[in-house]
């Protein structure tokens, strides 16, 4: 920290300005870290839940009422919705066989349930892969004024030129502070969002084949042989 202090001292407007934008970042960082872990948690305990809850209701209407009391994060539910859904009108949509228009909607219904589920993956890449460049930066823009300011005194004893470069390298250090917590998350993170996606397609698999079967004629037929 005497270090961090002792080069904010002696910087410029540049050289805080890269101190402050690496703050930034990792307040950023971790307040999307603390989010994500909660809403992250809760969504794999919930899909945990209310899938089997759901298959052991007697009707669709009883599933869809345990869904809207265990899917807390609104993830399952929106697949139900979507399958229950009978557009009316003359439209392309309705148009479409059955089994096209399930796969259409569940599969939009899906997209924006795994898009919750990703929110904030993407600042976490970014401070990840950003913030030791950014960290470097403020190191060499530190390291080459603490030369100028040695050149213009005329002394280039060790003693003089090994306190300001190490104050600069401080800035480094800064940015993989901030850098690996984000990596980290981001990769963990990405694990369970690709646990619970497989946890949602299946669902979302089996309800259309549901869907379907409890619709006459609504299969297509198999074609005939030549």
């Amino acid at each position: 920290m005497d270090a961090l202090a002792a080069f904010l001292a002696k910087s410029d407007g540049i050289g805080r300005a890269v101190a402050l934008l690496l703050l930034t970042m990792s307040i950023s960082a971790w307040v999307v870290i603390v989010w994500k872990a909660m809403v992250l948690h809760r969504a794999r305990r919930d899909i945990g839940r209310s899938v089997p809850a759901f298959w052991d209701a007697a009707t669709l209407e009883d599933g869809r009422a345990r869904l809207a009391s265990l899917d807390r994060e609104g993830v399952l539910l929106p697949l139900v919705d979507a399958a229950l859904q009978r557009p009316t009108g003359s439209t392309l949509e309705t148009r479409a066989h059955l089994d096209s228009q399930l796969t259409r909607r569940l599969r939009d219904a899906l997209h924006h349930g795994v898009g919750q589920l990703q929110f904030g993956q993407v600042l976490l890449a970014s401070v990840g892969s950003t913030a030791p460049f950014v960290g470097l930066f403020g190191t060499v823009w530190g390291i080459y004024h603490a030369l100028l300011a040695i050149g213009d005194g005329g002394n280039y004893t060790l003693e003089k030129v090994s306190g300001p470069v190490g104050e600069s390298l401080v800035m480094t250090a800064a940015g993989l502070a901030v850098a690996i917590p984000a990596v980290l998350a981001y990769n963990i993170y990405g694990q369970w969002v690709a646990a619970s996606s497989a946890e949602l397609e299946g669902f979302a698999h089996d309800l259309r084949e549901m869907m379907l079967d409890d619709a006459p004629g609504a299969r297509r037929p198999a074609p005939a042989p030549d």
